[in-house]
């Protein structure tokens, strides 16, 4: 599915493409206008210089570029777009938001960003699909006919991802990707979490204060698609916090792995003896769900993500500790690197990992709308 949000404001202005040099205490503008009467030539013969279109003559070049050069100029990028009425099409690529409240934050981190830097000319075209293969590769197709500057994607469906994006870097486009990185080799821009990273935090948050034998349960509750990519990442990072802490003996792990979130799938067996569990995804409501019913007491769970049902569980003391991946910050951030990159044409980091934020109940703070 395909709908598009422009955010630009026409905005007249008569403004002349604008130079910057550095005078010791202050920052002046000049003008192509005065450029040229430096350089004895005219205004046009400068704007060919500097957007290198047309013939001109090799001395006339050197002699421009040599005044650019002795003053330290810089093309004032802004004053140009806006004068040009300029703009640029950044083509969002996501799972449908409507029942899934982490993408609703990723775009709303989206939104923000594109109003902040709406004045810019920044359009953006959304590309949803829904949370299956068919609906993808549907829309992968839709994608790589459209023509734009950016494209910020969320690489969900592990191989056909790796598969979109080697088809889409024929394109030459730049692209930045949220929620996981698939890029090998540092190819593409990534925002988001150091995912074995914070595995290995969830680890280290196991082993806080416990002396004593502590069983541990790895419980996963995924679908086929979460498989791979992220979902391992964290699991390698949870186990590699005890492999290089082997002091740490007291720890004994299992592990439990159910296809479905049904609450139904979970039994009392399946607690018997455990102290702690660690679920690496969204899903430790339903752990704390059938543990709170069943009245036991005693258990430390550690997931992942402030969806409503695992923070309903954490101020009641049942979920211990929630890592959050701030998924409105990836959608800014990732917005922000495509407005760097292609209106501000800067060289921007290609890999913002977004803080790991531990979440208490104590330290729980909801965001207030304004009235």
């Amino acid at each position: 599915m395909h709908c598009k949000t422009t955010y630009f404001y026409k905005i007249k202005l008569n403004l002349p493409h604008c130079f910057y040099f550095f005078n010791l205490k202050r920052i002046n503008i000049i003008t192509i206008k005065k450029i040229a009467e430096l350089a004895n030539v005219s205004p046009g013969t400068v704007d060919r210089i500097i957007h290198k279109r047309g013939q001109v003559a090799q001395e006339t070049v050197d002699k421009v570029n040599a005044i650019i050069e002795e003053f330290g100029y810089k093309r004032n990028i802004l004053a140009s777009n806006l004068a040009l009425n300029k703009k640029f099409h950044f083509a969002v690529f996501l799972p449908k938001s409507e029942t899934l409240e982490y993408w609703k934050k990723q775009v709303e981190g989206i939104e923000k960003a594109a109003i902040e830097f709406s004045k810019f000319g920044i359009v953006l075209d959304y590309f949803f699909y829904d949370y299956n293969l068919a609906s993808f590769k549907e829309t992968v197709q839709e994608v790589m006919q459209f023509e734009c500057d950016g494209l910020l994607f969320a690489p969900i469906f592990y191989e056909d991802s790796v598969q979109f994006l080697k088809e889409y870097k024929k394109k030459d486009i730049p692209v930045v990707m949220i929620d996981s990185n698939i890029s090998e080799g540092n190819q593409h821009a990534y925002v988001g979490q150091d995912a074995f990273q914070s595995g290995y935090l969830a680890g280290r948050l196991i082993s806080f204060a416990v002396k004593n034998e502590r069983q541990v349960l790895i419980f996963k509750i995924t679908r086929e698609i979460e498989s791979t990519s992220v979902y391992l990442q964290r699991i390698d990072g949870f186990y590699s916090y005890f492999k290089d802490h082997d002091e740490l003996t007291n720890f004994k792990f299992s592990e439990v792995t159910l296809k479905d979130s049904r609450i139904d799938q979970l039994n009392l067996e399946m607690f018997s003896g455990i102290n702690s569990v660690f679920v690496p995804n969204s899903r430790a409501y339903i752990v704390a769900e059938f543990l709170h019913k069943n009245n036991i007491k005693g258990v430390r769970i550690i997931g992942y993500d402030l969806l409503k049902e695992n923070i309903e569980y954490l101020n009641k003391g049942v979920i211990d500790f929630l890592i959050n991946q701030r998924p409105e910050d990836q959608g800014y951030m990732g917005i922000n690197y495509l407005y760097k990159k292609l209106v501000l044409q800067e060289d921007a980091d290609r890999t913002h990992y977004i803080p790991l934020e531990i979440i208490l109940k104590e330290n729980y703070f909801p965001a207030r709308k304004s009235v």
